[in-house]
């Protein structure tokens, strides 16, 4: 077989990598899985970034070197009459004739503007003052022609810049294998800019989080999804690529130069037995018990793992068919929550760490799953839907449809009365138990949103005599607050060019951190929507979260990185 052939499996893995490259993470979640890419001998490190859209761009430059070869009246500055697409869907011969009619064209195009000089029979006076203006007219025509070159040159400079940038963005856009909870799935979108958005006031700028006052955490080898405070001491705990987890000891005082001259502990929770870096074994999300004495860790490979506070692994959980996307203990602790690729949500008993029961109501993957109490839960999917539970039923105690794309994220309201939702139709919804249709569809955003926080105010909160707010994040690069009382806009948060993809409010409500894709972690005012600190870190922000004291702030980055940076009021 020739060196040049490409089989099945390797174009497979081709499509795959562009559909990560490109954001679709769910789309290539679901290739990946029926192709059996788990299973490749393939070394995805060997494969350069952009390598589909590269032998694309080649194969275009093998059909025109082609079609110039084949026709020795075809010049190469020819070939700037045809469009790509027409390099992909038409043969050679017709491309041929496609540029032969175009260059026709073009020089009768210039022939009728040479006609029409000076006609015969008129006084030399008039002949002269004719042909001046003839000759002003050409200069005019031929202007006008150059000009019209100038553009067209300029234009496919940008389709060029553009198709240059997709490129940039595409490799900018990490690889998100098993992005779990809010983070499922990665889009980005061209020109993400805030057409009909509120503008930030930008007359008092934020003061800037210098690197000098930020501790970073090093030692994951790829993106580093996933991160979370333990709700008891100094513990983050950290999710990534790279096959691991790990737990971070971040000791008192002030973040900065002189901890990160210490030699900070962390506990290396791994994820393979074999390999490192094994795709299958992608952390994609975690989450702490309420004591903090248990981590629970979903992964690609569709186990989820438990683990003490110093690394030790308790038990593995093993009966999901696809990888694990969310994972949530209530509050009691007794019980955890997952959910999965494979359509189901498993409720796990924490006593003797097996299944309790397997819900299979979902037809597509399921993307998110939030408790409501000890023993009810909500899930969303793919398919639209959204189903709220209980251990021990048969069936859904509720159905709610509503949504015309997938549901992203699902929250309960610190009093589990209320359930907001946001989904790719650009959509944030606030349903109720006592009713099947929606009670609020916000629907200000411009394109998908990706997440959804409560703030921990209002009713059954720390924080009574505030009022309850729910924050969305979107692909539009804003986030937008919403009054829940009264059905309506707070603010409309532009600081970020880019897709934002975690959003989290300090503990007493006051503050809202946003992490985004354009590297920058803002701090905002709830009150004023107003942004009061920044920091810009060395690649897209996947997760960002506050400690329980609320004077510290954990962040993880596209670049192997774990942030953590102090905030005083």
């Amino acid at each position: 077989m020739s060196k040049s052939n490409i089989t099945s499996a390797e174009l497979n893995f081709l499509v795959f990598r562009y559909l990560q490259e490109s954001g679709f993470t769910h789309t290539a979640f679901s290739m990946g899985y029926e192709a059996g890419l788990n299973n490749s001998e393939i070394n995805g490190n060997l494969v350069p970034t952009g390598a589909l859209i590269t032998i694309v761009q080649k194969g275009l430059q093998y059909i025109e070197m082609e079609a110039n070869l084949s026709d020795g009246e075809t010049e190469e500055e020819d070939f700037s009459l045809l469009q790509p697409l027409e390099l992909i869907s038409k043969g050679v011969d017709e491309l041929q004739e496609i540029i032969k009619k175009r260059k026709r064209d073009k020089m009768e195009g210039e022939k009728e503007k040479e006609k029409g000089k000076g006609k015969e029979g008129v006084g030399e006076q008039e002949r002269h003052a004719g042909g001046e203006k003839e000759r002003d007219k050409h200069e005019r025509d031929r202007d006008h022609v150059r000009e019209r070159d100038r553009e067209r040159e300029e234009r496919d400079k940008e389709k060029e810049k553009q198709h240059l940038d997709f490129s940039d963005k595409a490799r900018q856009s990490e690889d998100r294998s098993g992005s779990g909870k809010s983070q499922k799935k990665r889009r980005f979108f061209l020109g993400t800019d805030s057409a009909g958005v509120e503008p930030m006031d930008a007359t008092q700028p934020p003061s800037e989080i210098s690197n000098s006052e930020v501790t970073i955490l090093e030692g994951h080898s790829s993106e580093v999804f996933a991160c979370a405070w333990s709700p008891a001491g100094s513990l983050l705990a950290s999710g990534s690529g790279d096959s691991t987890a790990r737990i971070w000891t971040i000791p008192e005082g002030p973040c900065g130069v002189q901890m990160q001259a210490m030699s900070l502990h962390s506990h290396v929770l791994k994820h393979f037995k074999g390999r490192v870096n094994e795709k299958s074994k992608d952390v994609t999300t975690l989450d702490w018990n309420v004591e903090g004495t248990l981590l629970a860790t979903g992964s690609y490979d569709g186990q989820a793992r438990i683990w003490g506070r110093d690394g030790e692994l308790k038990n593995t959980l093993i009966k999901h068919k696809g990888p694990i996307f969310s994972l949530k203990w209530n509050k009691k602790g007794d019980l955890l929550l997952s959910g999965s690729v494979d359509k189901t949500a498993i409720v796990w008993d924490t006593k003797t760490w097996e299944c309790r029961q397997q819900f299979e109501f979902h037809s597509a993957p399921a993307l998110d799953v939030d408790w409501r109490n000890n023993n009810t839960f909500a899930t969303c999917s793919t398919d639209h839907m959204i189903y709220v539970c209980k251990v021990g039923e048969t069936r859904p105690i509720k159905a709610f449809y509503g949504h015309q794309g997938e549901v992203n994220a699902i929250k309960w309201d610190p009093t589990g009365n209320l359930l907001a939702s946001c989904s790719d139709d650009g959509t944030a919804k606030i349903w109720s138990l006592k009713q099947d249709k929606f009670v609020y569809d916000f629907k200000d955003h411009i394109k998908e949103i990706y997440t959804i926080r409560w703030s921990p105010t209002g009713m059954g909160t720390s924080n009574p005599n505030q009022q309850l707010i729910l924050a969305s994040a979107s692909f539009d690069s804003t986030i937008k607050l919403w009054d829940i009382d009264q059905g309506r806009l707070l603010h409309s948060l532009a600081g970020h060019k880019q897709p934002v993809y975690s959003v989290a409010f300090s503990p007493n409500g006051e503050y809202l951190a946003s992490g985004s894709l354009d590297q920058c972690l803002h701090i905002w005012s709830v009150k004023e929507g107003k942004i009061l600190r920044t920091y810009r870190g060395g690649g897209g922000i996947f997760e960002v979260c506050w400690n329980k004291e609320g004077d510290k702030l954990a962040a993880c980055f596209s670049n192997n990185t774990v942030c953590v940076m102090d905030f005083r009021k």
